[in-house]
């Protein structure tokens, strides 16, 4: 007896610690984008805002993750349907917000841009510290750890647009790093859709035969 458990014996801990382990970095995410869209719209930052756009679909990524980890796999396409489109949505948002400020030529508050910036990134550090145990599971639970190490990458433009700013006095870092983050997500969240409309018509068109 190998270990003291065998076969669905031991599904049940696992599942639980994987759980609470979505749950925390669940709600770290959600604290996060609400805490910096909140800070973007007072600096007037677009790459905050951006980043911000970053944690609310990290945060539809772990929630939908939570959500079917323990249902069928058929469950995954509809609740993609619903993130691509919010993701899309909010990525629209933050692009027309770049258009507004560029127009304005109002330059962001580079000291607040910092400090939110390096909680981001400690904020994200430490979800993928947290989520390293999962590096090696299912596709889901890795796609959820390496979602967290590549946010990092986005953190820090964050504080590279708030040096830019401090330094040249100009929004020009700003608008650059949030357009280029906004662009992604809004990429992103368009894929999703496609993809999910597409399995949900492959699995649609499976139940009719």
């Amino acid at each position: 007896m190998a270990g003291g458990c065998c076969g669905d014996s031991c599904a049940a801990p696992a599942l639980g610690v994987q759980r609470r382990m979505l749950g925390v970095v669940l709600t770290v995410n959600v604290a996060m984008f609400l805490i910096e869209a909140g800070a973007g719209w007072g600096a007037q930052s677009v790459a905050l805002q951006a980043d911000a756009l970053d944690f609310f679909g990290d945060s539809l990524n772990y929630a939908t993750a939570l959500y079917v980890l323990s249902k069928p796999l058929s469950w995954r396409a509809g609740a993609a349907l619903v993130k691509g489109l919010a993701m899309l949505a909010f990525g629209l948002f933050v692009l027309g917000s770049s258009v507004h400020n560029a127009v304005l030529g109002a330059s962001p508050e580079a000291p607040v841009m910092g400090v939110i910036g390096l909680l981001a990134l400690c904020a994200n550090l430490g979800c993928a510290l947290l989520l390293f145990r999962f590096r090696g599971g299912d596709a889901n639970l890795r796609a959820v750890w390496l979602c967290s190490r590549n946010d990092a990458i986005g953190n820090l433009a964050v504080l590279a647009a708030a040096g830019g700013v401090a330094v040249t006095g100009a929004h020009w870092p700003d608008l650059f790093v949030g357009l280029v983050i906004a662009s992604l997500a809004a990429w992103a969240g368009q894929s999703v859709l496609r993809q999910a409309w597409q399995e949900l018509a492959g699995h649609q068109a499976a139940a009719a035969e």
